[in-house]
């Protein structure tokens, strides 16, 4: 996958970068693994902005993704390499030997007509799901779980990767890539590889309206505001804004929100 550069035809063109595309294999979605979605704008029940900055953007439909891989002992062969919207990986449709078709995140190096299996039975190659117990030590991983059968909460976005440092009979140790070392079952699934689309954050942006279709609307810095508006609104001139960064509510940034008692005792090791 590489990354596609246009001559500076306009101010917005000049530093625009996007993907090439060149490992997708097809534009056409499989229609029975498709659902609407219904956009919100950033607004709950009630019509009040609880999410800032989304509105607008491009239609787009959702892709049903099979984040359980449960079809143990049945082999799949990769049909298709995709785009998917609504998340920065690339998809795959595998077919199952039984006829059912699924989509799955597409981990770097699957092609085309590859197999893939899950299960205990499964070996160890990219794209294969097992249960970390069955995995070797030092392994690359994505699409973790964090409950049995739960489905993969964990790596699932453009080219990251976790790594398997040790285990015992309850617990295995895994390396998320913000650095955090976590505990997580060993009868939890994972899939071997790393996530596609490693280019992903390399790609520059280049114009406010290409954020605009993806349903990003601007965003307004504190300073400049009004101080009806914001703590750090007001003041003649440019001012810096005379205190800590905080939120329009005054709770100030930087500072750890994180109140988890139940589950503290799985983090081994804080992220950086």
């Amino acid at each position: 996958m590489g990354i596609r550069r246009y001559n500076p035809t306009s101010p917005g063109r000049r530093f625009q970068t996007a993907l090439d595309y060149e490992k997708v294999t097809t534009d056409k979605p499989y229609k029975p693994l498709l659902e609407t979605v219904k956009k919100t704008g950033g607004r709950n029940n009630r019509g009040k902005v609880t999410a800032w900055h989304r509105g607008g953007g491009n239609k787009r439909q959702y892709r049903i993704i099979d984040f359980k891989r449960n079809k143990d002992s049945v082999a799949a062969v990769v049909e298709t390499i995709e785009y998917d919207p609504n998340r920065s990986a690339f998809i795959s449709l595998v077919k199952y030997d039984d006829g059912q078709k699924k989509y799955i995140v597409a981990p770097e190096g699957l092609k085309v007509d590859d197999k893939i299996e899950s299960g205990a039975q499964a070996e160890i190659k990219v794209g294969n799901t097992l249960m970390l117990k069955d995995i070797p030590l030092g392994s690359v991983i994505h699409n973790i779980e964090l409950k049995p059968g739960q489905g993969a909460k964990l790596v699932r976005s453009a080219g990251v990767q976790a790594q398997l440092l040790a285990k015992d009979s309850k617990y295995a140790h895994i390396k998320l890539p913000s650095g955090e070392v976590r505990l997580i079952p060993v009868v939890c699934k994972a899939t071997i590889g790393q996530v596609s689309n490693a280019e992903y954050e390399n790609v520059s942006i280049g114009k406010a309206g290409r954020k605009r279709w993806v349903g990003r609307r601007p965003i307004v810095r504190g300073v400049v505001m009004n101080p009806v508006d914001h703590p750090l609104g007001g003041g003649e001139g440019r001012s810096s804004g005379g205190r800590p960064p905080c939120s329009p509510w005054g709770k100030p940034e930087g500072v750890k929100t994180r109140n988890n008692k139940k589950t503290d005792k799985y983090i081994v090791k804080r992220r950086k």
